[in-house]
């Protein structure tokens, strides 16, 4: 059987254990009084954070009045003025993203140190020789592929071993698993790591229920085991992280003890899908200067993405227990999207939440499969829309209590441009052939700025690129770059066409209180998709694409011209999904370098480690 943990080691103290409790609060205690850092006045953000609030609201005033003049050349009728508030609730999600990515772009580039402004505590990375403190690493499971979860352990623990500090790290695979099989698999998964690399800092528990879900998993373990260690490090199934991006994080947290939360900026690792490796080739470049222009502003207040963070256990513990929300599900009771919620509260209670907004060796898995990626942005869109009923919450900063909004913005004003495709052949047909000659140039111009500025976190990504030294080539050369680029954009365009759908029908159903998600095993490995299978989920899709093509195309041809950007991933959802899916098209992608990642040309030992054999070979190399 895998090792329990030792409890002449760590005490398994059950969460109601005042004794263990006042011991995780006088750890919090020490740190916060006894520590001269942490009693400093935090650095003057607000002129920055006015600056960007003055910046986006200047945007969305100005693409709103550009509106209204379209709306009173049509006469001001009811279908103007819906198709202005369609506008209003997109812009400020674009606009947000826009003025991040362009304040990132010119601390990279422009600006000298701009990175250390908008990340000051990265100097305390290169720091201590020794560790003094000891980490947990957490791998949270339900249901998913044991060989798979523990392989991904196996690899960062190997991975630190290989460092001077190894010893200063235990290891927790934490599962919820309620299938008997598979709770069997796991159970023999860590007993055969156990019998190689010794039982002393391996560690299995299993819950029968899943309290809380993902967030009273590492909850449990924090009232079991959580007086043993100083910071806690979180990984997903389909996450992994290489030893010297997280000996930076534990040094950053050494050297601040005012950090609570230290997020690691995630990337996704190679893959054989092609869905994947397209769409993870476009986040990429996207996070980069959104996540640097974000942390300029946001400073203190930074995100928490659940996974690949280094946390302060004793604050954490203290003072991050998640509110059980009024009312009955999907939007009362449990909160599904924790990791939030847990930033805002642990900056509640005066520890920073930081993220650190450069690449390391902090690896994702992203969805093979549109199928995938939609079941996974439902979960999140009815976890962030539980956070409208967490506004009451005392005490927030009102960064805080706008990152909850922000958070709720992310689908709700996603809903705003199939709305503004059902109403456009409505406005079409009452306008004369005068009034449709005067709108129509700056209805175009105006829809043309908002598509750019949608798409502009990755041209600033890609920008990025592009001026650093030896960018183009990490990435295959720039005709392959410039190429992969370009096939990016149009699969988010015929993806975020998709997506929109999907989630306008879910927040429907959210509605009128039906709405069904859960948290369980995921399918990671790249797989076809049969077209059948395809035509089930996205018939709907289809339809509507359909229906307003034919009635722009009866009202306003031009009109259908313009929209082709958006209503062509209606048209063709399923043979995209397919095409995505099917293994064939990735390994295609693959031979070519398109949208290839830097790891392919170098892959870090700790994505080496991943490989069949790769233990064998590593050991060999040494």
């Amino acid at each position: 059987m895998p090792n329990r943990p030792n409890p002449k080691r760590e005490p398994a103290v059950r969460a109601s254990d005042t004794a263990h409790d006042a011991h995780l609060l006088r750890q919090e205690r020490e740190t916060v009084h006894h520590d001269p850092v942490f009693r400093m006045r935090p650095p003057n953000l607000l002129w920055r954070r006015l600056l960007v609030l003055t910046l986006n609201v200047a945007t969305v005033v100005a693409v709103g009045l550009w509106a209204g003049h379209l709306a009173g050349l049509a006469g001001w009728r009811v279908v103007d003025v819906a198709l202005l508030c369609c506008v209003l609730l997109a812009t400020p999600w674009i606009a947000i993203g826009f003025w991040n990515a362009s304040i990132g772009l010119l601390l990279t580039h422009v600006l000298a140190r701009g990175i250390e402004a908008a990340a000051p505590f990265l100097k305390g990375a290169a720091g201590q020789a020794r560790l003094s403190s000891r980490t947990a690493i957490l791998m949270t499971l339900r249901n998913e592929d044991p060989a798979r979860a523990v392989l991904r352990l196996r690899a960062v623990k190997a991975d630190l071993d290989a460092t001077p500090f190894g010893g200063q790290f235990d290891y927790f695979l934490l599962s919820d698993t309620s299938r008997p099989e598979v709770a069997a698999a796991e159970e023999a998964e860590v007993a055969r790591w156990q019998e190689s690399d010794g039982v002393h800092r391996i560690h299995y528990r299993r819950r029968t229920v899943n309290e809380g879900f993902k967030a009273g998993n590492v909850r449990d373990f924090c009232a079991r085991w959580g007086s043993g260690y100083d910071y806690m490090l979180p990984l997903d199934a389909d996450s992994v992280m290489g030893a010297q991006a997280i000996l930076s994080l534990v040094r950053i947290l050494d050297a601040h003890p005012r950090i609570g939360i230290l997020q690691s900026l995630v990337v996704g690792m190679p893959s054989a899908s092609a869905f994947a490796r397209i769409f993870q080739f476009g986040m990429r470049h996207g996070m980069r200067c959104y996540t640097l222009g974000a942390s300029w502003w946001t400073g203190d207040c930074g995100p928490f993405w659940g996974h690949n963070a280094l946390i302060r256990i004793a604050p954490f513990y203290a003072h991050c227990h998640l509110p059980v929300l009024p009312g009955a599900p999907p939007l009362g009771g449990p909160i599904l999207s924790h990791d939030q919620v847990e930033a805002v509260l642990m900056r509640r209670a005066g520890y920073e939440v930081r993220v650190v907004p450069v690449e390391s060796e902090s690896y994702e898995e992203n969805p093979p499969t549109i199928a995938e990626f939609i079941a996974r942005d439902l979960r999140w869109c009815l976890g962030n829309m539980q956070y409208l009923r967490l506004q009451g919450l005392p005490g927030l900063k009102p960064v805080s209590r706008f990152q909850l909004l922000w958070a709720v913005l992310m689908f709700a004003s996603v809903p705003a441009v199939p709305l503004a495709l059902v109403l456009l052949p409505f406005a079409a047909f009452g306008l004369s052939a005068e009034e449709a000659e005067a709108i129509g140039p700056g209805a175009g111009a105006l829809y043309g700025s908002l598509l750019v500025l949608g798409q502009f976190p990755k041209l600033a990504g890609l920008l990025d690129v592009a001026l650093r030294r030896g960018g183009l080539a990490a990435y295959g050369g720039g005709l392959r770059f410039f190429a992969s680029a370009a096939l990016e954009i149009a699969f988010s365009l015929l993806l975020g066409a998709i997506s929109a759908l999907a989630t306008t029908r879910f927040l429907m159903g959210l509605a009128f209180g039906r709405a069904a998600v859960g948290w369980n095993g995921q399918v990671r490995d790249a797989h076809a998709l049969s077209f059948s299978a395809a035509v089930r989920g996205l018939w709907g899709q289809t339809l509507f694409g359909l229906l307003v093509g034919a009635a722009l195309a009866l009202a306003a041809p031009v009109l259908l011209l313009w929209t082709l950007p958006l209503l062509a991933g209606c048209w063709l959802a399923v043979p995209f999904a397919v095409l995505t899916a099917a293994p064939s098209f990735g390994q295609k992608l693959a031979a070519a370098g398109l949208c290839a990642i830097p790891e392919e040309g170098a892959l870090p030992a700790i994505l080496a480690r991943l490989e069949p054999a790769a233990e064998t070979r590593l050991e060999r190399a040494a």
